[in-house]
C-alpha cells in the first residue's frame, strides 16, 4: 500500500497494492456511515450485441455469493436498520450501504466479497432478463423516454453514448451468461474501482479494515480507454417519433462539455439560467424550482407547454445540452420548438443582464451546498469526483471554480454551445392526436 495520506479537507487517501483507490471521512455529527464501490464501468464501455450489460451485472451483483446468499442479504441490511442500492450510469456503475456506524463493517466484507464471488447461476440470469425486459418496456411506453432515446441515436453516430444504460431491447433478448460473467470478471476489479467510507468512523482503523477485506484480490486489468470520438457534426439533425399517445414532445439537444473541461461550470451556471438548476448529485434530496428560468418563463408562463427542463450531464466526454418540453393541448409542435430557439438565441446572442447572472450562481452555489450535506451525498460526490475526473479534490473545489465563472464566461460558452447547425431536434408526434 502506498503512503495514506489526510489533506487539509481531512480526507484520507490512499491506493492499495492492488489498485484499489481508498477514500475514508470522519464526519461525527451522527452516527451513521455510509460505504461505496465505485467501478469506472458504465454503458460507455459497452459494445454492440452486448449493451445493457453493466446495468444488468448491477442486477446480478444482488443475487448473492456463497457467502452472502441472497436471501440474506436484505435481511441483514435491514435488520440493522439501514439501506443499500446501487446505480449504473454512462461512465459509472456504483454501489452503496448507509448504516449505523457500528455495523459498517458488515457492508466492507459484502462489497468485498461481491467483488470476487457473485454466482451468476444460469436460472437467475434467465428470471433478470425478464425483469430487464419489463423494465424496457416500462421505459417504451413513456412517449418522453423514447423520443429521448431516438435522439441520443442520432445525436451521437460513433461515440457509445449513442445507447441508452438499459440498453437495445435485442441485445438483452440475446446476451448469454457468459456475457455477463465476462464482463463482471473484466471490470468488477480493484484497480478499475474506488472505495469511499464517511461518517462516523475512524479513518486509521478502517483502512486497516478495507485493507483487510479487499487487499487479497488480484488486481485485474484497468478498463480500456473509449476511443471513438465523436466526430464534428455539420448540420442540424432531425427526428420524428410517431406513436399513439395524446401529448406531443420536444427535444432540442446540443453537443456540451465533458466534466474536465475548463468551461464546464460556466455551461452549468448557463444551465440554471436557461432551464434551473441542474443536480449531479443522484442522492440529491434537495426541491428545487425552475419556476425563474427563461424556458419556464417563455413556454410556461405563456402556455405554450405544459411543462418544461433538461439541463447539462456531468460526463467524462462530451455529452448534451438537452431541452425538452411538453406541448400544451391546443399548442403545435413547431411553435415550441420555435420558442425554445428564441431563448437559445438571445443567450448564444449574450442577452444576459447582471441581475440575471448574479442570481443564477447564487442559485447553482445553493443547489449544491444542499446536495453536501449528508453522509451519502458526501460518499456519492467523492466517489463521483474521484471516478470520473481522477481527483477526488474536484468535488472540495467545486464552489471556488463556479465562483470564479465571469459574466463573459457565461456570454463566451452560449455563443459556442447554441449553433443551430450543432443541435439534434426531437418530435414526438402521437397518432391518435387529431
Amino acid at each position: 500500500m502506498t503512503q495514506a495520506t489526510i489533506g487539509e479537507d481531512g480526507i484520507l487517501k490512499t491506493k492499495l497494492d492492488n489498485g484499489l483507490t481508498v477514500l475514508i471521512k470522519e464526519t461525527h455529527h451522527a452516527p451513521v456511515a455510509s460505504f461505496w464501490v465505485w467501478y469506472r464501468v458504465g454503458s460507455r464501455n459497452e459494445l454492440p450485441g452486448t449493451t445493457g450489460v453493466s446495468h444488468w451485472v448491477e442486477h446480478m451483483q444482488f443475487k448473492g455469493t456463497p457467502k452472502y446468499p441472497a436471501s440474506d442479504l436484505d435481511k441483514s441490511i435491514s435488520r440493522n436498520g439501514g439501506a443499500w442500492n446501487a446505480m449504473t450510469y454512462f461512465d459509472w456503475t456504483t454501489y452503496y450501504e448507509i448504516l449505523p456506524a457500528d455495523k459498517i463493517d458488515m457492508c466492507i466484507d459484502l462489497e468485498a466479497d461481491r467483488m470476487m464471488n457473485s454466482l451468476f447461476e444460469p436460472e437467475e440470469v434467465e428470471s433478470e432478463r425478464t425483469v430487464i425486459l419489463s423494465e424496457r418496456s416500462g421505459s417504451e411506453n413513456s412517449p418522453s423516454w423514447l423520443l429521448y432515446e431516438q435522439v441520443l441515436a442520432s445525436a451521437f453516430r460513433v461515440h457509445p453514448y449513442h445507447h441508452t444504460v438499459i440498453g437495445d431491447r435485442i441485445d438483452i433478448e440475446t446476451m448469454t451468461r457468459d456475457d455477463l460473467f465476462n464482463h463482471y470478471k473484466r471490470h468488477y476489479v480493484p484497480s478499475n474501482a474506488v472505495a469511499v467510507l464517511v461518517g462516523d468512523v475512524d479513518a486509521e482503523h478502517y483502512l486497516k479494515v478495507i485493507e483487510e477485506k479487499f487487499g487479497h484480490i488480484p488486481a485485474g486489468e484497468p478498463t480500456p480507454n473509449v476511443k471513438r470520438i465523436e466526430p464534428a457534426q455539420l448540420g442540424e439533425r432531425r427526428v420524428t417519433v410517431n406513436r399513439e399517445g395524446q401529448t406531443p414532445f420536444v427535444i432540442v439537444a446540443y453537443p456540451s462539455v465533458e466534466i474536465t473541461h475548463p468551461d464546464f461550470f460556466a455551461v452549468a451556471v448557463l444551465d440554471t439560467i436557461l432551464a434551473g438548476a441542474s443536480s449531479f448529485n443522484f442522492m440529491s434530496t434537495a426541491s428545487t424550482s425552475n419556476k425563474t428560468s427563461r424556458l419556464y418563463r417563455a413556454l410556461v408562463d405563456t402556455e405554450l407547454a405544459a411543462g418544461v427542463g433538461g439541463g447539462m450531464t456531468a460526463s467524462i466526454d462530451p455529452y448534451l445540452f438537452s431541452i425538452y418540453a411538453v406541448v400544451r393541448e391546443g399548442r403545435e409542435l413547431a411553435e415550441v420548438e420555435e420558442a425554445i430557439h428564441a431563448e437559445t438565441d438571445k443567450l448564444a446572442a449574450g442577452e444576459i443582464t447582471v441581475a440575471e447572472f448574479e442570481k443564477a450562481l447564487k442559485q447553482t452555489k445553493a443547489l449544491f451546498a444542499y446536495d453536501s450535506e449528508s453522509v451519502s451525498s458526501q460518499g456519492f460526490w467523492l466517489g463521483f469526483a474521484e471516478t470520473l475526473v481522477g481527483d477526488y479534490t474536484w468535488f472540495d473545489d467545486f464552489l471556488d471554480k463556479l465562483m470564479a465563472v465571469t459574466l463573459d464566461d457565461v456570454k463566451r460558452v452560449a455563443a459556442e454551445l447554441f449553433q443551430s447547425n450543432k443541435r439534434t431536434v426531437g418530435w414526438y408526434v402521437p397518432t391518435d392526436n387529431n
